[in-house]
């Protein structure tokens, strides 16, 4: 296993709001939002550009919910990621350096 981070969805946080009124759900882009910065910040790369090579979300995650998020680098410096609530999967993928070529150091 990988680096491993954890991050708590406040009820309040804005985006739930309107995603969707009666039954609010964490948009798929700010799950990324969070694996990104939590490779960034494990990394110590900000600014770095990451392109989403692959994302499957296979569980809504609701207000409160904490979530782990855990990656892990690969030879060829891609990233590959896996985002968990409670024990249960909530999306995994691949994350890739946004210029061909460019390597992440590990």
């Amino acid at each position: 296993m990988g680096a491993v981070t954890t991050v708590t969805i406040a009820a309040e946080h804005p985006a739930l709001a309107g995603h969707f009124p009666g039954a609010p759900i964490l948009p798929g882009v700010l799950l990324l939002d969070e694996m990104v910065r939590a490779v960034e910040q494990e990394r110590a790369q900000a600014g770095a550009r990451w392109r989403i090579a692959a994302a499957k979300f296979v569980k809504p995650v609701g207000p409160g919910e904490t979530l782990t998020l855990e990656h892990d680098a690969l030879p060829n410096g891609s990233i590959t990621f896996r985002i968990s609530s409670g024990g249960k999967a909530v999306a995994h993928g691949l994350l890739v350096p946004a210029h061909p070529g460019a390597r992440v150091a590990p």
